[in-house]
């Protein structure tokens, strides 16, 4: 029996909260991580390196992998990866292997990316479907995971508690949770008739490529990537080496950035719907950059870490809008959020050595100054994700999908 639409969101819930406390398990232990390690910034940036490459190859390889099996299978695999990945770090930082660590953030960044779009493609199909916003609220899930990560990651923090007990025990939560939802994927989403389009493919692929628009959202989504991404690779470092607190103060700042970016994730379909997505998309960049402007330049701790509240709450609705806006800039949706996720995921590749390198030589704080600019960027090009109607070429899937039981 097919699963219902609540079904299906449930489980697509519960599948963006995994990486999301897993995540924040081992962000709120970077500083202990660290010294463990007895790393610099710029070897803590290297060892970094392995999420963001493990990142990068789930997100390009994603997108065929969804059109050819299906998003099912690769939410399935990815979500195992992530599991996997949480005791491995755990261990290997233990014991002080280094290259174990960015192993484990290898495999950790793969299964994300790779799990992430086809979640995405999931939840893109979900919200057709229902005709109502879905995509930031499914993030939102993904933000209170970091939430409850961290708040766990502060009382384990301020009790000394062994990293090693720590990252397996939110693998061994995460793998209950996964148990418990994934038969309720649905069979067939994403995938494309490969004997009928193989002939078409390449040159299908060659042509998202070429989209203006869905590059330049791409963009967007690559500025706002690097945003979110700063605060989960540099946050609670920032605090502790930039601003003077302890780890278990910057753990806790790095919680008050997730619960705002929970926050403005939920509360985020009523402003879309009232106000459309250019400009929800432009307050959020706006609110974004003043937070990060705050952590760089305010020398006043207590308003430094005030202002990671705005940060969180810029970010929170950028990534699922611009997701949601190349999903829906043509036809092959699963192939343009795949492009689109890619060209993000860029600042998951270079984003932590090359602020780890700036932070390194002039310090973390005003290696800030990075994400900083392109976000302000992308605060004046928010007319890409415009509510425009745009023509899809879709005959034959529209076809399909109304004579299709699941919908």
């Amino acid at each position: 029996m097919a699963p219902t639409i609540t079904q299906r969101r449930w489980a697509l819930y519960t599948l963006f909260f995994l990486p999301g406390l897993t995540m924040s398990s081992w962000i709120t232990r970077t500083p202990a991580i660290r010294d463990l390690l007895e790393a610099t910034p710029a070897k803590m940036g290297l060892v970094l390196f392995g999420l963001s490459v493990g990142s990068m190859l789930g997100i390009i390889f994603s997108g065929k992998l969804v059109a050819r099996f299906a998003a099912r299978p690769v939410i399935q695999a990815g979500s195992s990866a992530v599991i996997i990945s949480m005791p491995l770090i755990g261990m290997s930082a233990h014991f002080q292997l280094e290259w174990c660590v960015a192993a484990g953030l290898f495999i950790f960044g793969a299964g994300m990316g790779s799990a992430e779009v086809g979640m995405n493609v999931e939840g893109a199909e979900v919200e057709r479907i229902t005709k109502k916003p879905f995509l930031a609220s499914l993030h939102g899930f993904f933000s209170l995971g970091t939430v409850i990560g961290a708040s766990l990651g502060i009382v384990f923090t301020s009790l000394a508690f062994p990293v090693i007990w720590h990252l397996v025990l939110s693998g061994l939560l995460s793998l209950a949770l996964f148990f418990c939802v994934n038969r309720y994927l649905p069979q067939g989403t994403g995938k494309i008739d490969m004997h009928r389009q193989d002939g078409e493919a390449p040159q299908r692929t060659a042509r998202l490529w070429l989209d203006p628009r869905l590059l330049l959202i791409g963009f967007i989504v690559l500025a706002m990537a690097l945003a979110e991404g700063s605060a989960n690779d540099w946050l609670p470092l920032v605090m502790v080496d930039g601003h003077g607190f302890d780890p278990a103060a910057g753990s806790l700042i790095f919680t008050g950035f997730a619960l705002a970016m929970t926050i403005g994730r939920f509360c985020g379909g009523w402003f879309i719907a009232r106000f459309g997505a250019s400009r929800t998309f432009a307050v959020s960049a706006f609110l974004g950059a003043s937070g990060l402007s705050g952590v760089i330049f305010l020398e006043s701790p207590v308003l430094a870490g005030s202002a990671v509240i705005l940060w969180g709450i810029g970010t929170s609705l950028a990534f699922p809008l611009a997701i949601s806006a190349a999903g829906a800039s043509g036809n092959d949706p699963a192939g343009r959020v795949a492009v689109a996720a890619t060209i993000g995921y860029i600042a998951f590749l270079v984003g932590p050595p090359l602020l780890g390198f700036v932070g390194d030589e002039f310090g973390l704080r005003q290696a800030l100054i990075l994400p900083l600019c392109f976000v302000i960027v992308a605060m004046f090009l928010s007319s890409a994700v415009s509510e425009r109607k745009i023509k899809i070429e879709r005959v034959h899937s529209e076809t399909v999908e109304d004579s299709d039981p699941r919908h």
